[in-house]
């Protein structure tokens, strides 16, 4: 037996300032798509916004319902309008957000297993990794793989 670690390389920015135009945009869009989300159980809305190679951005929110786990995540709502859309277009970045307590969050929030699964579907189905902005007000983390959030995916066998 032998024991190993798997270990992750991310980036940390500091501001919003710190991204290129473009991933500022995107972050952005995926601040004001938590606005739009629909959250009354949790409280907590999350935004999210692709950017596709092709240069369009497609937004997306948390969408709850009391019959758990009906609703959906902001991350598969925008990956699969995006995919909806521009089924044969890759996925350049994905960037992520939360707003709660009337203020967007000051610490990154991670996607749930679910979505990092999709994240790693994604990235196979157009073989190209996603860049991955995971956006915080203080301190925001940047994944040029994020596939690195699920390094044991699921995959046929």
């Amino acid at each position: 037996m032998k024991k190993k670690q798997l270990s992750l390389e991310y980036i940390e920015v500091s501001r919003l300032e710190k991204f290129d135009p473009v991933e500022q945009r995107l972050v952005s869009k995926a601040k004001a798509a938590a606005l739009k989300a629909y959250s009354p159980y949790s409280g907590f809305q999350v935004g999210a916004a692709v950017l596709l190679e092709n240069g369009e951005i497609f937004s997306g929110s948390n969408q709850e319902n009391t019959a758990f786990p009906s609703g959906l995540c902001a991350e598969r709502i925008a990956l699969f309008a995006a995919a909806t859309d521009f089924p044969d277009v890759p996925v350049r970045t994905l960037a992520v957000t939360a707003w709660t307590n009337e203020k967007y969050v000051s610490t990154p929030i991670t996607p749930c297993g679910s979505c990092r699964q999709v994240i790693v579907e994604t990235q196979k189905r157009f073989k190209n990794p996603v860049r991955l902005i995971l956006y915080a007000e203080e301190k925001s983390l940047v994944f040029d793989n994020g596939g690195d959030l699920l390094p044991l995916p699921f995959d046929k066998f």
